[in-house]
């Protein structure tokens, strides 16, 4: 299936090992070589994207298809929260990423993911012409699908129901760091704002990473908007880590000044295994 995890590897495996070798080859069959990587991930995602969209009702893609700009009051709270993907995104600071996720049991969450997605993905498409990730659809639907389908199964003990739940589960996370790294991608050399492979690490600092994304995607999305950068309380005040420029896990470990807003007047922790 065009989704297959195992696929996605065998992708990132190719782009990985043809950077290695490439070089021996000269300059132009390694830039050659790039674009063709390039293009055969971009073919990927699109093919994945189109494949789980014709699965979904004409109801529900009209709603959930990229609106124009404009199309949602991002003043509004409720406007924001019900708003379908728009391109240039949709800011959505921490504070409402929070407000809309925690009372509604972060189902909510799952359609800011979709949404984050697709809002990549078309623009991506529309600046570049081609995609490093698999929109909304792609990378949102074949997990669900895979856990409506798995969940009974593992739950029945029929076999190979829990190996489509584990396939679900790897299919999610690789889409989380290709996030974190599509995010990146954003800004300038030195001024990268995430670790993408912090997505690996268990809870907190696995939601460390996912908050600062949440924040440094809703930033971009104001620059690209002409809207005013900052004004996230929950983000630059209560917890200052969220809008801190990159740092090492051991700089935010010895750094309580960056943790909460009652430790932010701290002195840092003199601790030599802390050292970079």
């Amino acid at each position: 299936m065009a989704s297959s995890p195992r696929n996605v590897l065998a992708l990132l495996w190719l782009s990985c090992t043809t950077a290695l070798v490439a070089p021996r080859h000269g300059i132009r069959p390694a830039k050659q070589a790039l674009h063709a990587n390039e293009d055969a991930i971009s073919d990927f995602c699109i093919g994945t994207n189109a494949f789980w969209k014709g699965l979904i009702l004409p109801v529900v893609k009209n709603y959930a298809d990229v609106k124009p700009k404009g199309s949602a009051d991002c003043d509004d709270f409720f406007s924001v929260v019900t708003a379908a993907p728009e391109t240039p995104g949709i800011p959505r600071p921490v504070w409402l990423t929070i407000a809309a996720s925690v009372p509604t049991g972060l189902i909510w969450y799952g359609w800011y993911k979709y949404s984050v997605e697709e809002e990549l993905f078309q623009y991506e498409l529309k600046t570049e012409g081609r995609v490093t990730g698999c929109g909304g659809y792609g990378t949102l639907f074949p997990f669900v699908f895979a856990v409506i389908i798995g969940g009974p199964l593992a739950l029945v003990g029929f076999p190979g129901g829990d190996a489509i739940l584990e396939a679900a589960g790897l299919w999610i996370l690789l889409g989380q760091v290709n996030l974190y790294r599509r995010v990146n991608e954003c800004f300038p050399e030195g001024e990268k704002p995430l670790h993408a492979w912090w997505a690996l690490l268990p809870p907190p600092l696995d939601v460390v990473v996912g908050l600062r994304q949440v924040h440094s995607l809703s930033e971009y999305w104001k620059a690209e908007r002409g809207l005013p950068a900052g004004g996230d309380k929950v983000a630059e005040e209560w917890f200052p880590f969220i809008s801190a420029p990159r740092f090492t896990l051991k700089e935010f470990a010895r750094t309580p000044s960056m943790w909460f807003w009652f430790t932010r007047d701290w002195d840092d922790l003199d601790v030599p295994l802390l050292e970079d």
